[in-house]
């Protein structure tokens, strides 16, 4: 189980006519995080900067990382990260732009400016739970997929896809808990209830 946002969501903060504008996204991996920073840097082109940070679950593992691009060193990327830390959000992109209104702030001010822009956004974003689960293919009889389709309902399992053939292909949106217990349960005759194969890992 572990945090992350429900949704992308976008904030504004001006400060001393420096517009500062925070967008903080959902993200699986870090090749999606990068692609969206290289997308908002061409979308933000005529902006002073772009800064970043993010805290990506990856194999079991939390991988940081934050970008002042080009403020003073200490003033963006890492009180950015610092709020990610803080609240213990993962799977969090955020980034936030700057276009300079003239007036200098200071690091103070600099480190006030992001984390209030950064802050907003995740306010906006809301905070959710989510845990480890799998995209199972379980494949029934047609004879069996009503007890499969009660077994999914019974317990909140969500089937996200049918497919009829010989025989029906469910795409299967399941916890590990659940996943252990319920397709990997055997019969008296030590034959598991449905076949089943996992697809995908993914957190729900």
């Amino acid at each position: 189980m572990f945090k992350t946002i429900a949704q992308n969501a976008e904030s504004l903060v001006v400060e001393k006519k420096s517009k500062f504008i925070g967008n903080v996204y959902s993200v699986e991996t870090i090749e999606e995080a990068e692609k969206i920073i290289e997308q908002t840097k061409k979308k933000y082109h005529d902006a002073r900067h772009n800064c970043y940070a993010y805290r990506i679950i990856e194999e079991d593992r939390i991988i940081e990382k934050q970008n002042d691009d080009g403020e003073p060193s200490g003033t963006a990327g890492a009180p950015m990260l610092n709020i990610l830390t803080k609240k213990n959000l993962n799977n969090v992109l955020i980034i936030v732009t700057r276009y300079f209104g003239g007036i200098l702030l200071g690091t103070g001010g600099l480190v006030k400016a992001y984390s209030d822009a950064s802050i907003q956004a995740i306010e906006k974003a809301k905070e959710i739970e989510k845990e480890k689960g799998y995209i199972v293919e379980v494949i029934t009889e047609y004879d069996k997929q009503a007890e499969l389709e009660y077994i999914c309902e019974k317990n909140n399992i969500k089937i996200v896809k049918k497919e009829y053939t010989e025989k029906i292909k469910n795409l299967v949106e399941i916890s590990e808990e659940k996943y252990g217990k319920i397709f990997k349960e055997k019969n008296k005759n030590g034959e598991y209830n449905f076949k089943n194969e996992i697809k995908q890992k993914k957190y729900i």
